[in-house]
């Protein structure tokens, strides 16, 4: 890693496997880690890996949340505002997403594009509706003019399928139209939230060997993740606002 986040306290979710898992790792091996990491799945009693990470660093503690129940979060911020003791979340990586694979038009269902808005978009906005209060605080407490992921700071994982410039291919209808609705999240928030400082910024990290990925992927987890937290590290003012690849390259809306 060429650069090194400075957070203080994180929070990630969709931990239980893939890039949320390889968060939580590469967070621990930073230089100076997270004194908080907070790493959330939707079922926390059967993540086994995260939960040994855990056990092994006392600085990681796992929640349970789930996007698409709103009870999930109020528990898990309720928990994190008391580990935090008064103090802000530097920041939050929201993670968590769901893919159909709908090749033709065909395939689209009613189901599945609610399904897949409600854990791709609607989601996010809830966990970020919930915790904006402690990342408020945050920006508060580290410096009043800087814009980064080490002050105050809410990453997006999006997906190259949310560019329109980049569609060449169709197919992946809910995805794509669930990514395309969170990239305008992030913008709606950068906006809202430009009096407080607070980074907002939309991250592709590329086409990655997972479940949600698929076997087939150009690039493994570690090498996605270790390009995300380099390129989060370097965002400052003049990128808020804007959508990058794990390589730090600036992607078309």
């Amino acid at each position: 890693m060429e650069a090194s986040l400075k957070a203080k306290s994180v929070l990630i979710t969709g931990c239980s496997r893939g890039i949320g898992l390889e968060f939580v790792k590469q967070f621990v091996r930073l230089p100076s880690p997270p004194a908080h990491i907070f790493a959330s799945c939707r079922s926390p009693d059967t993540a086994y890996e995260l939960q040994q990470i855990s056990k092994d660093n006392p600085s990681v503690t796992v929640l349970k949340i789930d996007v698409e129940d709103m009870s999930t979060i109020e528990n898990a911020a309720l928990q994190v505002e008391q580990i935090l003791v008064g103090r802000g979340l530097n920041l939050l990586i929201n993670n968590a997403g769901f893919l159909f694979r709908e090749e033709k038009i065909e395939d689209v269902t009613e189901e599945k594009m609610l399904s897949t808005y409600k854990v791709n978009t609607v989601g996010p906005v809830f966990v970020t509706k919930r915790f904006l209060p402690l990342i408020r605080k945050a920006a508060q407490t580290y410096g009043k003019d800087e814009y980064s992921t080490s002050r105050a700071a809410i990453m997006n994982i999006s997906s190259i399928w949310s560019s329109i410039d980049y569609n060449e291919m169709a197919r992946h209808y809910s995805y794509r139209c669930s990514k395309i609705a969170l990239n305008m999240v992030s913008k709606n928030l950068s906006i809202e939230l430009a009096a407080d400082k607070i980074l907002v910024i939309n991250l592709n990290p590329g086409w990655v060997r997972t479940d949600l990925g698929g076997p087939n992927g150009s690039i493994s987890t570690e090498e996605s993740v270790n390009g995300l937290m380099n390129v989060m590290a370097t965002r400052t003012k003049e990128h808020n606002a804007l959508f990058y690849d794990f390589k730090g390259a600036l992607l078309p809306w």
